[in-house]
């Protein structure tokens, strides 16, 4: 090799070595970025040809949508969300503090149980529910602080290989911390955004949670179909736009996956 040729070609390897990392910096500075502004949007309630549904289904962004089990539509609406491009997950009906029992819908877990019981349960709602890859709770304030109960329930998770998002009806639930001792992961929810149902009331908490997306790494957000379900598909509808003005809409296993959760800031 001739001194040019050689001088051209250890220039160019020189070039190559300093420019790969720069490279490899911006694409990283810009993975941070989004994971700093990352939020996860799950839609309960599914299952029940209820208000609200189509409409959801046909947003064109990521959801999680959660469907109830041992209902009309039960597996009809999870074919439908996991056709439209949406994962989803079990919603496991548990006994709340106060509330009627019918509000709860079939196979829901109670207080009164066996550990037999509850497990046969929790088992039977999964194998209702098609590609299911995660659960949460419907209600459930009394149940998710119930740590014999909770236990059987995150451990058919880890059995099942689903992850658990703790929908934090109360603030005296264990879910955080018998999912960290059985290694299952979880996340935990950041906002209602319908618990009241009215249009303002929704298009408030929708502020708020396009405050949280500016402020924290990652926001997890709980709409409803149903009783809410028109006002929150409309404000989704009209809220995207904003919301992907400061971040990233992904499922919400992906969140998890990648690490992005932080429960204790949840």
């Amino acid at each position: 090799m001739n001194r040019k040729l050689f001088m051209l070609t250890l220039l160019t390897l020189i070039t190559a070595f300093y420019a790969a990392p720069t490279a490899i910096a911006q694409g990283e500075l810009q993975n941070q970025s989004l994971a700093e502004h990352t939020m996860a949007i799950v839609i309960d309630d599914l299952g029940n040809d209820m208000d609200g549904t189509q409409a959801i289904l046909k947003l064109d962004v990521p959801l999680t949508v959660a469907v109830m089990p041992f209902l009309p539509s039960t597996q009809r609406d999870a074919e439908a969300a996991h056709a439209a491009g949406h994962e989803v997950i079990l919603h496991l009906p548990m006994q709340p503090n106060k509330g009627l029992k019918k509000w709860l819908g079939p196979g829901a877990l109670t207080s009164d149980l066996t550990d037999e019981q509850v497990r046969e349960r929790v088992e039977a709602a999964i194998d209702q529910v098609p590609h299911a890859i995660g659960v949460n709770n419907h209600m459930g304030s009394k149940i998710t602080a119930d740590e014999r109960i909770m236990r059987i329930v995150l451990q058919v998770c880890k059995e099942r290989n689903l992850f658990y998002l703790d929908s934090r009806t109360t603030d005296k639930s264990v879910v955080g911390k018998i999912a960290s001792e059985l290694g299952v992961p979880y996340a935990e929810n950041s906002l209602f955004l319908d618990d009241e149902y009215t249009a303002m009331h929704v298009h408030k908490q929708m502020k708020k949670a396009i405050a949280l997306m500016k402020s924290r790494p990652t926001t997890v957000i709980i709409g409803h179909v149903g009783m809410p379900g028109k006002y929150t598909s409309k404000e989704l509808a009209r809220s995207i736009p904003t919301l992907l003005q400061h971040g990233k809409l992904v499922y919400l296993s992906e969140l998890i996956r990648n690490n992005l959760i932080n429960p204790e800031v949840m």
